[in-house]
């Protein structure tokens, strides 16, 4: 079941070819800064400018409702880009980045650095460099509070899942080992993200959406008692800082922060004030163990 995206191929390699210099040719802070940036982190500390790409339709992760977006991972990114920038104020302008889209807004710098549920993958290390994790994710499953025939993943077989483009987590259900999990012949009911699927799932036309429970927590809190979550996550999804691949500087430079993010306390209360009391999830301890950078 996959799906070469030739757009995202195409700006990838193209990508390849022009280098890391369009990571800085925005100018920065009120200077005039046109200081063409080779690094994320060394446009951060010069123009003290960034582009931010972040969800905007998902309750308690990144979602705008006003002027910016807001949630866990729109607080976790202001964190590492003022680290970055050693301590000093950045100017952060928010840009909308669906699944399906990251990639190629990395690749062709129409964002700096991603923040949006990215879950790290072998597949995505092939275009992206990744900071962190910065925190662990696991996928599990939510229906209609009233569905009492769905009790755990397996028994998704025959039912409707959303598939939500640009996201791997379907194939968790539908396909075995290594890029899936469970081997299902589950049907797959289309949608434009996970907010469409949270709508199908409520009018009846889905039977389930399967993903990670971060996300889930924050649409069934949305909800206010409409959906369940099973509470049986079935893989770790670890949520990792994109960036155009090769920049490896800023990936350092980013595991220092989530480090420091972790030690102070910082991580634990962002955790706390998005998703206190939400079921079956546990709040993180510690930093998790990062990937290489590369």
């Amino acid at each position: 079941m996959r799906v070469m995206r030739i757009g995202a191929a195409i700006a990838a390699a193209g990508a390849l070819t022009l280098g890391l210099a369009a990571c800085g040719s925005d100018s920065g802070g009120g200077g005039g800064d046109t200081t063409a940036y080779t690094t994320v982190v060394d446009k951060a500390k010069g123009a003290k400018k960034l582009v931010v790409g972040t969800k905007w339709d998902q309750p308690s992760l990144g979602l705008k409702t006003g002027a910016e977006p807001e949630g866990f991972d729109v607080e976790v990114a202001k964190y590492v880009v003022k680290e970055l920038a050693g301590g000093a104020d950045v100017e952060i302008e928010w840009k909308e980045s669906a699944s399906s889209n990251r990639e190629a807004f990395l690749a062709n710098g129409t964002v700096d650095i991603i923040f949006a549920t990215y879950s790290i993958t072998d597949s995505r290390k092939e275009k992206v460099t990744f900071g962190g994790p910065y925190i662990v994710a696991h996928q599990d499953v939510m229906v209609r509070a009233d569905d009492a025939k769905i009790t755990k993943p397996q028994d998704l077989a025959g039912k409707r899942i959303c598939q939500a483009a640009g996201s791997n987590s379907y194939k968790r259900i539908t396909d075995p080992p290594p890029d899936g999990e469970l081997d299902l012949d589950a049907q797959l009911v289309g949608a434009a993200n996970y907010s469409e699927c949270v709508q199908k799932l409520g009018g009846n036309n889905l039977d389930a959406v399967t993903t990670d429970d971060l996300i889930l927590a924050g649409f069934a809190k949305q909800a206010g008692g409409g959906f369940k979550i099973l509470g049986q996550p079935f893989t770790d999804e670890k949520y990792g800082v994109g960036l155009k691949k090769g920049d490896t500087k800023t990936c350092e430079a980013v595991n220092a922060a989530i480090t420091k993010m972790y030690q102070d306390g910082t991580a634990q209360k962002l955790f706390d004030k998005w998703f206190a009391g939400a079921q079956g999830l546990k709040p993180p301890t510690g930093a998790p163990q990062f990937e290489p950078c590369a």
